[in-house]
């Protein structure tokens, strides 16, 4: 048995996130954690909401309340989403907790004494109407690119250019709508990464088998154009951890609170903390601290491309540059995007699939299933209902779930509603159970080297396997000539049933626990041992006919969601 900590990039607090941001962390998370619980390792899966920084507050002032309300608020409604989902985190807690701030804090402290933060004296956008700085998106303005008249101002959001506030044209501010702005001189704190550049790279060089995206990523960051620069640590708002050293104060930087980038993955420990101090576990430093425990811990992220370059670098310039005993990532599991049929999920124009409507529509594992099988691991990948209708009316319809109601209701009609006694196994049994053992390691491999898409393909090998001898020994011929082999080969089935409910768990974990506990079996040990995993529904063993595991979408269904779901076209 391992001990196996894991994280998922923690999602922005301000409203519902889409299938993309699922499929693009939290969900290859989950099934990890499942997977690894299932095999009997030791697990904390650690998951937050991200609830500092602008957004936050201009999300807050949007919906009319208290950022500090509205956050509360959202944290409860992702957190009821996530369970939804099933995602297993043992603990989801939020950036915002007094854990945080204090841990954040004592951060800050010990870089500055260890020389790792230095003050900047710079201009930014001052709103005399507001009497307040502002941050780069509480200004927009016209392009100076494209023209698009609500650029922000570090990014227009339609040609996509970086951009200051400084270069949009007829600049405003979005909180009073004021253009009576200025630039003004401040001072700001700044993470000194470049002195931490050559241990950082040389950091990253003693990663083994980060996946290609991820390295690809991190390197370019720490080597194109001027190599890894020193990053601005806080901002001029009133919503984040305020800037201290511990808990003493910072002269001159009354009143700032820290760069939400710089306390977001701070919270990743946090939120070990906060787990202890809600009483669901103990002892969240032997996960965290090298010096308490925490080095035969195996340390895994799961994470979208664009947050790759933060997690590589940023983050782990907070924790090494510290020179304490934290645990450090060993392995950076990076996505590419989901698009949305032909185009991209977008919020403002009610485009893509978004969380709460998925599980309005289909149970979860209906959308667990198919995001998993079809992950954007390397390359971006399309959500189309297309493809969606076919991978679950094929999958887990035709295949899984047919298997499972063929073989309950066969036996029920023909013997009983207990696992029948039957003769001897033949060869054609024997190929089965050894045709399934090739199967089953192959997605332990898979699994174990967290590669999702393979693996979901195994899975659904094994589902074949299944049905293609049900097809070829046709137990309802073989009924006819030799009542006693029909029921070995049913008897065989029902224990199948039960091997494919634990084995695809990690992936459909509620139609899981129905076959389950449809077989009546509480007995969910992996199946090191196919042919032994074969046997463990004896003769006389009771269950009842599942009810329906998974119906098939239907054309119409299709066509409906697919017209609710396209959204404003330009």
């Amino acid at each position: 048995m391992a001990r196996h900590l894991i994280t998922s990039a923690i999602p922005y607090i301000n409203g519902i996130k889409h299938l993309g941001n699922l499929v693009g962390s939290q969900l290859p998370a989950d099934l990890y954690a499942r997977y690894l619980r299932a095999r009997g390792h030791e697990v904390l899966y650690l998951c937050a909401t991200d609830e500092h920084g602008t957004p936050a507050e201009l999300a807050a002032a949007k919906a009319g309340k208290p950022v500090a309300d509205y956050c509360a608020e959202m944290h409860e409604v992702q957190a009821e989403i996530a369970k939804g989902f099933r995602l297993s985190f043992d603990h989801f807690g939020r950036s915002s907790s007094e854990q945080n701030k204090r841990l954040t804090q004592h951060f800050a402290k010990v870089l500055d004494e260890r020389g790792l933060i230095r003050e900047v004296s710079e201009t930014q956008m001052y709103s005399k109407a507001d009497g307040r700085f502002l941050p780069d998106r509480y200004i927009e303005g016209t392009c100076p690119a494209c023209g698009f008249e609500s650029a922000r101002g570090d990014q227009c959001d339609n040609c996509t250019k970086q951009l200051d506030p400084v270069d949009l044209i007829n600049p405003h501010s979005t909180i009073s709508g004021s253009t009576d702005l200025e630039m003004r001189e401040t001072k700001h704190l700044y993470l000194r990464q470049s002195a931490m550049k050559d241990q950082i790279e040389e950091w990253i060089d003693t990663r083994e088998g980060w996946p290609i995206l991820t390295t690809s990523i991190a390197k370019k960051w720490l080597n194109d154009g001027d190599g890894l620069q020193d990053r601005g640590i806080t901002r001029d708002l009133d919503w984040g951890v305020p800037v201290q050293k511990g808990d003493d104060p910072w002269p001159g930087m009354e009143g700032k609170v820290f760069y939400v980038w710089f306390d977001a993955p701070i919270e990743y420990i946090a939120c070990g903390q906060e787990w202890v101090d809600a009483g669901k576990g103990t002892d969240w430093e032997r996960w965290w601290r090298t010096d308490k425990g925490a080095d035969d811990v195996r340390y895994t992220q799961f994470m979208g491309k664009d947050n790759v370059p933060f997690h590589t670098l940023s983050f782990p310039v907070t924790i090494l540059g510290s020179g304490e005993p934290w645990k450090l990532v060993d392995y950076i599991k990076s996505f590419n995007y989901l698009n949305y049929d032909g185009g991209q999920f977008s919020t403002s124009r009610g485009r893509g699939v978004f969380m709460d409507q998925a599980l309005e529509i289909l149970p979860a594992d209906y959308w667990r299933w198919w995001l998993l099988a079809n992950v954007p691991e390397t390359s971006d990948a399309e959500f189309t209902w297309e493809n969606f209708q076919h991978g679950v009316n094929k999958d887990l319809a035709d295949v899984l779930g047919n298997f499972a109601s063929r073989v309950t209701k066969f036996c029920r009609s023909k013997f009983s509603e207990a696992v029948p006694q039957g003769g001897e196994q033949g060869p054609r049994e024997l190929q089965l159970i050894a045709d399934l053992t090739a199967k089953v390691r192959e997605y332990e491999a898979h699994m174990e080297a967290i590669e999702i898409r393979k693996a979901a393909a195994a899975l659904r090998g094994a589902w074949v396997l299944g049905n293609e001898y049900l097809q070829e020994v046709a137990p309802w011929s073989t009924l006819k000539e030799d009542p006693a082999q029909a029921a070995m080969q049913i008897r065989l089935a029902l224990n199948l049933i039960r091997l494919y409910a634990v084995i695809s768990a990690p992936f459909i974990p509620d139609a899981c626990a129905d076959l389950l506990k449809a077989m009546q079996t509480e007995d969910d040990s992996w199946p090191t041992d196919v042919a032994a995993a074969l046997t463990l529904l004896p003769a006389g063993h009771a269950f009842t006919v599942p009810d329906v595991t998974f119906r098939k979408i239907t054309d119409d269904e299709r066509a409906e969601w697919q017209q609710r779901f396209a959204g404003k076209r330009d």
